[in-house]
């Protein structure tokens, strides 16, 4: 997620500006609690807590849920954010193209892979069950693949076709990509960091190192029948390619410009995401879409030009 420091967003800023509730954020950050358990860990009572969670809440840190428990209904708190970048200069951010830009988009299901070539451990599992077996490479090439929500793999790529409607007279000037992404680890493993690098059209544009393969806490889309102590989310991240380098969440991560990379007018976009074995952090991808993890959205692409 990414905040522009500014009076918009005031409240988040406030809420985070108590040491009560960073520490209430750090016990979330592990597991998800409900207000009681919350209350008797920081040694205070359940009302100045609910106080405290209201806050957080309104902030869009934290969200919260009635559940059945032994004493009646409960209300449980789970992190809602995974990540925030704070963006402090506005005026050089090369997020957004400008207004006399033209721009489309698509959505491009995480299943929908074109090409492929993992090693395990791997596999995919759709919105309502596995998808082949675990470990298998071969059931990536299941012509079920494309009903995948979550595909993970140790190393190997996946490559994406993006559609390219340019024709001669228009050049592409912004491609954006947003995606649900993490690492890979058996079972999982929240300090495994691995380095993932995005390829389009055969040109590595920048290498991404992922902080871990999250599995503590449920993804708030993932099905109910997933079991605990695997994979369950990963953060959503955002790639640009513009004309001055690229940048992963508004930080730039090479100097590889949007001319550096031989796009032919009328000819697809060929995504590919890659987890090298011979990376320093061979950690590998876990790949999440809309009913899968913690955002619903598939792979957004926004071309500018």
């Amino acid at each position: 997620m990414e905040l522009k420091v500014n009076q918009s967003n005031l409240s988040l800023f406030v809420a985070l500006a108590s040491e009560t509730r960073i520490r209430m954020i750090e016990m979330l950050s592990k597991e998800s609690l409900n207000i009681r358990e919350m209350a008797q860990r920081l040694d205070m009572s359940s009302a100045i807590v609910t106080k405290h969670v209201q806050q957080l809440e309104e902030a869009g840190i934290i969200h919260t849920e009635m559940t059945a428990g032994k004493r009646g209904m409960q209300k449980q708190c789970s992190l809602r954010l995974d990540t925030a970048t704070l963006i402090f200069k506005t005026s050089k951010t090369p997020e957004e193209p400008t207004q006399d830009q033209n721009s489309y988009s698509v959505s491009i299901p995480v299943g929908q892979y074109t090409e492929y070539q993992v090693k395990p451990t791997c596999g995919l599992a759709s919105e309502t069950k596995l998808i082949g077996m675990r470990d298998d490479p071969r059931y990536f090439a299941e012509p079920e693949h494309v009903k995948a929500q979550h595909i993970w793999f140790a190393s190997g790529y996946v490559e994406y076709r993006i559609p390219n409607y340019m024709t001669g007279r228009n050049n592409i000037t912004n491609l954006r990509i947003s995606l649900e992404i993490g690492s890979e680890a058996p079972g999982y493993a929240e300090d495994w960091a691995s380095d993932i690098s995005f390829l389009v059209n055969d040109t590595l544009v920048c290498m991404w190192t992922s902080p871990g393969d999250f599995g503590s806490i449920r993804g708030k889309l993932t099905p109910t029948w997933w079991e605990p102590g695997s994979t369950q989310h990963g953060l959503l991240k955002t790639l640009l390619i513009t004309s001055s380098g690229t940048y992963m969440d508004g930080v730039l991560l090479s100097d590889v410009c949007i001319q550096d990379i031989p796009i032919q007018p009328t000819e697809e976009l060929r995504f590919r995401i890659s987890s090298p074995e011979d990376a320093r952090n061979a950690g590998g991808v876990s790949l999440f879409g809309r009913c899968f993890g913690n955002y619903e959205q598939d792979i957004q692409v926004k071309i500018s030009y």
